[in-house]
This record gives C-alpha cells, structure tokens and sequence, in this order.
C-alpha cells in the first residue's frame, strides 16, 4: 500500500506516545482515520473525550481495520503483541499474501523486539522505530501536538523491512517533522542506554535520596531550586514503561550505571580530600557537552 492511498492508522495504547501520533497524524493529513485500542477504560473514554481518536475498538477490529498498526505499549508487552499482529495479518479474510498491512513499534528497547520477529514470514511489514521524544507524564492526558518536532527518530535493522513499508513509515515520520536515524537494534540498546536510560536510573535514585534524607516533605517544595526539579523531573515517570525498559536493556544499563558510579567516586573522592584542582579539572571537562547540546 502506497502512502497516497493509506486510510486508516490504528494506535494500541493512547498514552503519551501513542496519543501524541495520534493527534498530529490525524491534524497534519497523514492519517484520514485515526482509531485506537485502549484496555483502561477510563483511559479510553478520556481518548474519546478529548479526541485524540475518532473511535476505540477492540484489538482485533483494530488489526482489521487499519493499514498501519502502533504498538504504543510498554517494551514488555510489545515484544508478545508485534508478533502476534504479524500473525493475524495472514489470517485476514481475502487477503492471502501481500495484504499492504504494516506495523511499528515506538519501544525505547529495540533488541528483542526484533529477535521476536527475526524469522517471522511476515517480518517485511514490520519497522522497529523509536522516536526520541517525551515527557515525564503518561495517559492520554499527556498527550500533546507537536511533540515529535525536530526530534530524531530510530529505525532499526531498517534493512529487513521491505523497502515499500519502510518508505511508507519514513512518510509518517515525516509528518510529525521527525529526522530519521539508521542503526541496527543492538547499536539502539548500547546509546538509548547512556543518552536516555542512565537519566532516568539517576533521577530515580536522587528522588530516593532525598526522600530518605529529608523527612520534611515541606522543606523540599520550599528549597527545591530550579536545578533539583528539572535533575529530578524523570522521577516522575511511570514505572509500568520503566521496569521492563531497565530489565531488557539489562547488560547495557548495568555497564553504564558501573561507568557513572567510577565518575561519582572519583568526583567523591576529590571532594573528600579538598582537592579543588581536581574538582575544577572534572567541572570543566563535564562542561564540553556544552559544545554537544546547545
């Protein structure tokens, strides 16, 4: 199926990712029909209620009706639904063999969702992509236009997908003003794991200390300065996404906290012994990232 000719995209779970594709696809002229699977109920009449979709349905309807499918889901769950959906493609009411039907995954891991479907006979109609984009927030609540703008997006072991479904999920990034990036899914896990997965680990774990430190939840609103609330802000993040993130990312994420721990005990150790030439010396070389993010 061409990109002219695509009707309807299907979204499974209307959270902040899946509901902030589903609003700019539908508002940017992508997407003619934009439906969407939501197992909360409550969640999904909000989806409704706000208009991210134009109808919920369930997730076989879903399969059915649209040309291209999101899994918006948590890593966990997405690596069991992918082939699942590949699955059911075949099965389709006359629509034996090459059925135009495409589905994506928006997952912050990539490699085993992409074992999962390795030696699928439908893995050409599957595109790994990770768009790097989001907020400390979930639910449909979250959801927000123009989230994706000027954001890089991940399209992992693109060479496996057939070129025709490829070209056809590159135009949808493109809707949402999105610069694509090509790397295989284990080069994904390695950088998402230093450049995204360490923030949140080191967010979570200054949230601990300073609520196992400072007992008086009063004194931490009134002196949180603008620095703590931004270094801590991932704090807020939602543990159901997190938790199968950090344990499918697990060998990559463990080399980077190991490598974070050796500079804060370096770092530790200089403040320790006032070694001021030291400290200064770590400062600035941490300061050359601002030559990176502008």
């Amino acid at each position: 199926m061409t990109e002219d000719k695509m009707k309807t995209v299907g979204i499974i779970g209307l959270g902040l990712i899946g509901g902030s594709m589903a609003i700019d696809l539908k508002r940017r002229g992508f997407a003619q029909t934009v439906i969407g699977v939501e197992k909360d109920p409550v969640s999904a009449q909000a989806a409704l209620t706000i208009g991210l979709v134009d109808q919920v349905v369930s997730y076989e309807e879903c399969i059915r009706q649209a040309d291209i499918i999101v899994v918006a889901v948590p890593v966990g769950a997405a690596v069991k639904l992918v082939p699942d959906i590949l699955d059911r493609f075949g099965e389709m009411p006359g629509q034996a063999g090459h059925d135009g039907k495409i589905v994506i995954d928006v997952c912050s891991t990539k490699s085993q969702i992409c074992q999962a479907v390795k030696y699928h006979p439908r893995r050409a109609q599957f595109v790994g992509t990770h768009p790097m984009a989001g907020t400390e927030y979930s639910g449909p609540w979250a959801a927000q236009p123009g989230l994706f703008d000027g954001r890089a997006c991940i399209f992992a072991d693109s060479e496996e997908s057939a070129p025709w479904a490829l070209k056809t999920i590159e135009g949808l990034y493109a809707a949402l003003n999105m610069r694509p990036v090509y790397m295989n899914a284990e080069q994904h896990d390695v950088h998402t794991a230093y450049v995204s997965h360490i923030s949140q680990v080191t967010s979570y774990a200054l949230a601990l200390t300073v609520l196992d430190k400072e007992k008086d939840e009063k004194h931490i609103f009134d002196l949180a300065s603008g620095g703590f609330a931004s270094t801590v802000r991932l704090a807020k993040s939602n543990a159901d996404m997190w938790v199968p993130i950090l344990t499918q990312n697990h060998d990559n994420v463990l080399h980077v906290i190991d490598t974070y721990i050796e500079k804060m005990q370096e770092l530790r150790d200089a403040i320790a012994d006032y070694d001021e030439a030291k400290i200064r010396k770590m400062i600035e070389e941490a300061n050359r990232i601002k030559k990176i993010l502008r």
